[in-house]
């Protein structure tokens, strides 16, 4: 089943973040995540110290950025392990600043 992007960044992850505030600051983190094509966008995800929120947009400041294509997130959400791995190689999903970062990602999604 194809994860809905907007709602798990503008209500899921948050409620999650809320939920689980000390386990999200353990990433220790500041991503920025841009989903490009249909039903994407873009997040700023804040898991370190001053933490845990996520917010619309791109207001600078992450010390990881992501991007990746629509499709290809859905790829990323199932498993980020295997999945992250692969479109990373194949140049589908770009990773700039610290890309050890990157691998932290997948511990977002576990978060309910």
């Amino acid at each position: 089943m194809a994860v809905d992007i907007q709602k798990l960044f503008n209500e899921e992850l948050p409620a999650a973040l809320a939920k689980h505030g000390d386990a999200a600051k353990q990433i220790g983190a500041k991503y920025q995540l841009n989903v490009t094509g249909d039903g994407g966008g873009e997040w700023f995800i804040n898991v370190s110290d001053s933490g845990p929120s996520v917010e619309k947009g791109n207001p600078g400041g992450a010390d990881c950025t992501m991007t990746v294509a629509s499709e290809d997130f859905q790829k990323l959400y199932e498993d980020p392990g295997k999945n992250g791995m692969a479109l990373f190689f194949a140049g589908k999903l770009k990773v700039a600043g610290n890309q050890m970062l990157a691998m932290k990602l997948s511990k977002l999604f576990e978060l309910k």
